[in-house]
């Protein structure tokens, strides 16, 4: 494979991670429009009982998770990918937290995932999800206490008022060296 061809493929590779980054990321803060835009409208999605649209998935999962979670947390971890042309096959390890209040979910497993390259863009077509291990942990409070001032750069939501959002990123914290 000549150089242009593995930057080609890097290129690609990363524009079918970003997929998988926005369809995280938009689950965690309740961003319906974030979450699909990983997805081509009519992918197939497989996960514990779900299986269909991707826009039936988040009105589902959103539900459940509001009933279950305070927040949650979706961390990718490595993933491999097979390109052949406007096709590819990934496999994305992943670690999720549901917070329940006094104890906390953990979960492990990978996604299993077919992207199609249409109109020039790359979006998922088929998902399997794969929870491989659970565990439920105690919940505790942060070991920093608390913070005077720190919500003045924002807050933790879930929804489009998280502290993401804000643009443009600016500090409004007085500087303070605890260590000093």
């Amino acid at each position: 494979m000549d150089r242009q061809a593995k930057l080609d493929a890097l290129l690609d590779k990363q524009e079918i991670y970003e997929c998988l980054v926005r369809q995280s990321r938009g689950t965690d803060r309740c961003d319906k429009e974030l979450f699909l835009s990983g997805f081509h409208a009519d992918s197939v999605v497989t996960a514990g009982p779900f299986v269909g649209k991707p826009a039936d998935l988040y009105d589902w999962a959103a539900a459940f998770q509001a009933d279950m979670y305070t927040t949650t947390l979706h961390k990718l971890h490595q993933m491999t990918c097979d390109i052949s042309g406007d096709e590819a096959h990934a496999e994305t390890y992943y670690f999720f937290v549901g917070c329940m209040g006094e104890n906390n979910l953990l979960a492990g497993g990978r996604y299993i995932d077919r992207f199609e390259r249409r109109d020039g863009k790359w979006g998922m077509v088929m998902r399997n999800n794969f929870v491989e291990w659970t565990s439920m942990v105690p919940a505790m409070g942060s070991p920093l206490g608390e913070i005077p001032g720190l919500e003045l750069n924002g807050v933790p939501a879930r929804d489009g008022g998280d502290a993401s959002y804000i643009r443009p990123l600016v500090n409004k914290r007085a500087e303070f060296n605890p260590g000093s």
